[in-house]
């Protein structure tokens, strides 16, 4: 018999149009704040507008930052009428739950039973009330949120009763409502924090953390900022306009009277800082959550936006999902088939593939170990089993420290096969054989990532017609200062504090028509981003079409 069941995770009434797909999308990267509209040219729903519609998807994936996007959507008036996922999802829960705390948006948020999932996509228009949903003759019975009691400690309590100010008491009551909605019986203590929602995504990241600077928020623990959407220093003189360079800077600044530390890097795992195996932490960006679960075994939920502030300056986050080791399990194992003389572009590849095939799920990666993966390649995989998987952290047999009897018991299995990788390396490759621009650190680049691109090039001067950027954290420019000298005199751009993801233009070069990466991430997220033509290589290809200005849309030598 079916199960026709829904539970309300954000209360509220909602009506509008069915706008339904069965995969999981990112907001950020992903749909246009300023129209409503989705811009991921990968995504079932692409070109359609959710404002107004009832959105129903099985759960959100990619950035962190998509918290921010839903919030400035409810803010505008651009949002969907009401959320319906058919699994977990924190990110556009919280960022509904940051509207109707804070600016009184109230947005609906369901989470349905499979079956009544499957039953309502193919409805025209629904009616979402308090105890039930109606859909074209069909009412599904809706329970009330969660209401689970967090057993609090003395000093959770007082913080909640406004022991500490405002800002922390407000910080505490969203990070409670967040336990509850994940069915968290208590919190835990964290030792750092990693902030995503310092990236200007959109005037709602601004308005929320000027709104908590202005209430004397302070952070609790350690806490490390992402990326930034200008260079901090320089924008000006870079010619961005005013009204975005300032208002951006000011969303740094904001975080900085807070506390953080500005790092600006989208890959805090290289810093000094960096967790060890076991500790938990609180990180947003979702590159950095998977590698930090993953490689360096340390532990932290994917955190939203906001909610990464929240944790940040109480010190506590929801003991549920992977902070506890029996969620850290394999629910599918995944059989990676491992060509010959494999290159650098293998590693962002399988990660995609295995974010595909694992969307909703922690999954097991086999027969990868002969390849011997360094960490510049575990953390191009990350970062683009990032875009297409929700989970926070993978396995890689041989490789990851908690990798060995990491499948559930009841793990499904899956393949990946070198047919899959050449329908992926062809989706994106669909573009000419002239590029204007190349792009490099996506998550940003290492010392050594720099260092191998410095040596590729061998002092040659880029072509005339094609601009050259790798974008890298301050730490790694300080630590790198000989080898970004070199890359300079070739002609290489190499900028702080900002990264492909949050770059636009005019240091985003106008005249380009298409660019080649060997980001993953960025060769997913880059076309709905910049509105070019994004084409994915390896490092030779990159360096090839640097020199050269064109790079044929070959299959690589291990795929040929």
């Amino acid at each position: 018999m079916a199960d026709l069941s829904a539970r309300s995770i954000l209360a509220g009434t909602a009506a509008g149009p069915i706008i339904a797909a069965g995969e999981a999308l990112s907001f950020w990267g992903g749909v246009d704040p300023a129209t409503g509209k989705v811009i991921d040219v990968h995504h079932p729903l692409h070109g359609r507008t959710i404002t107004g519609g009832i959105l129903m998807m099985p759960s959100s994936r990619g950035s962190c930052t998509g918290s921010g996007v839903l919030l400035d959507l409810a803010l505008t008036g651009r949002a969907p009428a009401a959320l319906i996922f058919s699994e977990a999802e924190d990110v556009l829960t919280l960022g509904a739950l940051i509207a109707a705390e804070m600016f009184g948006k109230s947005l609906p948020v369901l989470r349905l039973s499979h079956d009544a999932f499957d039953t309502l996509c193919r409805a025209k228009s629904a009616r979402i009330g308090d105890t039930a949903i109606e859909a074209d003759g069909l009412t599904v019975p809706v329970s009330p949120p969660a209401t689970a009691a967090l057993d609090l400690t003395g000093d959770d309590r007082a913080m909640l009763e406004g022991r500490d100010g405002i800002a922390v008491q407000l910080a505490m009551r969203i990070t409670a409502a967040m336990a509850a909605q994940q069915g968290a019986e208590k919190l835990v203590d964290v030792v750092q924090g990693h902030i995503d929602g310092c990236i200007y995504a959109s005037p709602a990241n601004l308005t929320f953390a000027e709104k908590m600077a202005d209430m004397g928020a302070k952070v609790r623990v350690p806490t490390t900022m992402n990326a930034i959407s200008v260079d901090r220093a320089n924008w000006e003189r870079q010619g961005v306009p005013h009204d975005f360079g300032d208002p951006a800077a000011r969303l740094a600044d904001a975080y900085v009277r807070m506390g953080c530390r500005p790092t600006f890097t989208c890959s805090p795992y290289l810093l000094d800082s960096a967790p060890k195996a076991g500790e938990a932490i609180a990180w947003a960006e979702s590159n950095a959550v998977i590698f930090a679960n993953t490689v360096l075994g340390a532990r932290t939920a994917k955190h939203p936006d906001f909610l990464d502030l929240c944790i940040a300056l109480t010190g506590r986050a929801p003991l549920s999902g992977v902070y506890l080791a029996e969620h850290r399990k394999a629910s599918r194992v995944i059989a990676v088939e491992l060509p010959e003389k494999i290159d650098d572009a293998f590693w962002p590849l399988v990660g995609y593939l295995a974010g595909r095939a694992a969307p909703d799920r922690i999954p097991l990666l086999t027969g990868l170990v002969d390849a011997k993966p360094t960490r510049d390649d575990l953390k191009a995989l990350c970062a683009a089993f990032g875009t297409t998987s929700a989970a926070p952290m993978l396995h890689i047999e041989g490789v990851t420290p908690e990798a060995e009897g990491a499948a559930a018991p009841d793990a499904d299995r899956a393949a990946i096969t070198r047919a899959d990788m050449i329908d992926v390396w062809t989706m994106f490759n669909d573009g000419p054989e002239e590029v204007e621009l190349v792009a490099i650190g996506s998550p940003h680049a290492s010392a050594s990532e720099c260092r191998a691109f410095a040596d590729a090039l061998a002092g040659r001067k880029r072509h005339g017609d094609v601009t050259v950027i790798v974008t890298a954290g301050r730490d790694v420019m300080a630590e790198a200062g000989d080898v970004l000298a070199r890359l300079r005199e070739s002609g290489v751009q190499v900028l702080p504090d900002l990264c492909w993801c949050s770059i636009s233009e005019p240091v985003f070069p106008t005249k380009t028509r298409a660019l080649i990466t060997n980001s993953g991430k960025y060769a997913h997220y880059g076309p709905g981003l910049s509105g070019r033509t994004v084409r994915f290589g390896n490092l030779a290809d990159c360096v090839e079409a640097a020199l050269t200005g064109r790079v044929p849309p070959r299959l690589p030598a291990w795929l040929a």
